[in-house]
């Protein structure tokens, strides 16, 4: 009980960094009997390795439950850990969604900063940064997450979709029914538009725990084909920059919108 409230208030608090710390939605199982229960974790972390946080109403903007043009939310209480742990009554392939509300950063070191804009390939950032006048330090950063996982219920059967996210990925085959022979492409979005040119992270894990990264660029469609292999859970990362005007000298400067979506091929 002691571990789980210290679990709650670091969530509450913030106190995990944000930068360079990838937000996912973390299923126990990716393929479910219908009528099992889905149960998944929501983890914050580096290298599609990170612990377990409780869900917190008040850090929550969306949690939502797809399966194509159906939408439902998920009912969680303050507290729970397995965020997620409902019984899916219907076959085909669902979509878990869940937005965080925005959280707030400071940089006191220029270098951290700098890294982090390399690591994610933002390019333009830094100059604009200084084009605008900025300080290297003790300034804020605000972020955000959108994450999706896809989870098949009896057959699987189904298609991923844009969920009205303000960014987010979406996966063109189903990892699960598919010929993935080739590779899985995946779609990413802003604001509905396709994100040209954006890195996109792929964390691939194996039946073994290790874990490898990839980087990828998507096309002038925002899409990018990703090497999948059987029996490996993946998180795809894709995150954007957008620069702030604040009114008030203690406002952020910058927003970090961050997309993830993860699934486990059979």
């Amino acid at each position: 009980m002691v571990l789980r409230c210290l679990t709650v208030l670091c969530f509450m608090l913030g106190v995990q960094p944000a930068f360079a710390h990838e937000f996912w939605i973390s299923p126990e199982r990716y393929q479910i009997a219908t009528g099992e229960d889905a149960v998944a974790h929501l983890r914050v972390g580096q290298e599609f390795k990170g612990p377990a946080f409780s869900y917190i109403e008040r850090q929550v903007t969306r949690f939502d439950l797809v399966r194509g043009d159906a939408v439902e939310a998920v009912v969680a209480r303050t507290g729970d850990n397995p965020a997620l742990d409902v019984a899916l009554q219907e076959a085909g392939l669902w979509i878990v969604v869940h937005e965080t509300t925005d959280n707030t950063l400071t940089y006191r070191e220029w270098e951290k900063f700098e890294a982090f804009v390399a690591h994610k390939a933002l390019s333009g950032v830094l100059a604009d940064h200084a084009a605008r006048g900025l300080p290297e330090d003790g300034f804020k950063e605000s972020y955000r997450r959108f994450a999706k996982a896809l989870i098949a219920v009896g057959d699987g059967a189904g298609q991923d979709r844009p969920v009205g996210l303000r960014t987010e990925i979406v996966a063109l085959a189903n990892p699960y029914t598919d010929d993935l022979s080739d590779g899985l492409s995946v779609q990413v979005l802003y604001e509905g538009a396709p994100r040209a040119d954006a890195q996109v992270e792929l964390f691939a894990k194996a039946a073994d725990d290790t874990v490898t990264v990839t980087l990828f660029q998507t096309d002038a469609e925002g899409r990018v084909s990703l090497p999948v292999e059987p029996g490996t859970e993946y998180l795809v990362d894709a995150v954007m920059m957008i620069p702030l005007e604040p009114e008030a000298e203690t406002d952020p400067v910058w927003k970090s919108l961050w997309a993830a979506l993860t699934f486990k091929t059979p």
